[in-house]
C-alpha cells in the first residue's frame, strides 16, 4: 500500500461524489471535520481533487478561491490506512499548484491538524486576518464564532 506510483491525483469527477462525502463525513462523525452534503460536494466539484488507488476514492480535498490574492484547501481527508504515506502532501503539492496556475499568492487552511500543515510551510496565522472567509462562509458555520480550528497560510509568493 505504498506505492505511489499506484496512486493518481486526478480532478473529482461527479461519481466520485458519495465516495467523497463518506470519507469526508466519517471524519466529521468524530468531529475532526465539518461535516459536507452530497449536494455541497455537487456544488463544488470542479474545486476538488481526487487521490485513486485501483478504481476507488482513497482521499480528497478542494481548493476554493475565497478572493483575487486567496485560496483555501478545505475538505482534506484521506482514508485513515492510507495516512501516513505521503499521500497527504501529494495531494496538498496538487492543490498548491493549482493556486500557482491561477496567480493566487496566498492559500490558507482552518484545519485541527496543524502539525501535519506546519511541516509544509504553513504558518499559524489569525482568525481575523481572514475577512473574506469570515464574511463568505464561517457565519453559516455552527462552530462561529468560537471555531476551534487553527487557522494557517502558506505564501505562494510576496505581493
Amino acid at each position: 500500500m505504498t506505492d505511489h506510483d499506484a496512486v493518481t491525483v486526478r480532478p473529482a469527477l461527479v461519481a466520485d461524489v458519495p465516495a467523497m462525502a463518506m470519507i469526508i463525513n466519517t471524519f466529521a462523525a468524530q468531529q475532526v471535520m465539518l461535516p459536507r452534503s452530497q449536494f455541497q460536494f455537487y456544488q463544488h466539484i470542479r474545486d476538488f481533487y481526487v487521490l485513486e488507488h485501483a478504481g476507488e476514492v482513497i482521499g480528497c480535498g478542494a481548493l476554493q478561491f475565497v478572493w483575487s490574492d486567496m485560496a483555501e484547501i478545505r475538505s482534506l481527508a484521506i482514508l485513515p490506512e492510507w495516512q501516513g504515506k505521503g499521500l497527504g502532501r501529494l495531494l496538498v503539492d496538487r492543490l498548491l499548484d493549482e493556486a500557482r496556475t491561477h496567480g493566487i499568492p496566498n492559500v490558507f487552511c482552518l484545519t485541527y491538524q496543524d502539525s501535519f500543515f506546519a511541516r509544509l510551510g504553513f504558518r499559524v496565522i489569525p482568525h481575523d486576518t481572514l475577512p473574506h472567509k469570515i464574511w463568505g462562509d464561517c457565519l453559516n458555520c455552527p462552530k462561529y464564532p468560537a471555531c476551534d480550528e487553527v487557522a494557517m497560510m502558506y505564501k505562494l509568493s510576496e505581493e
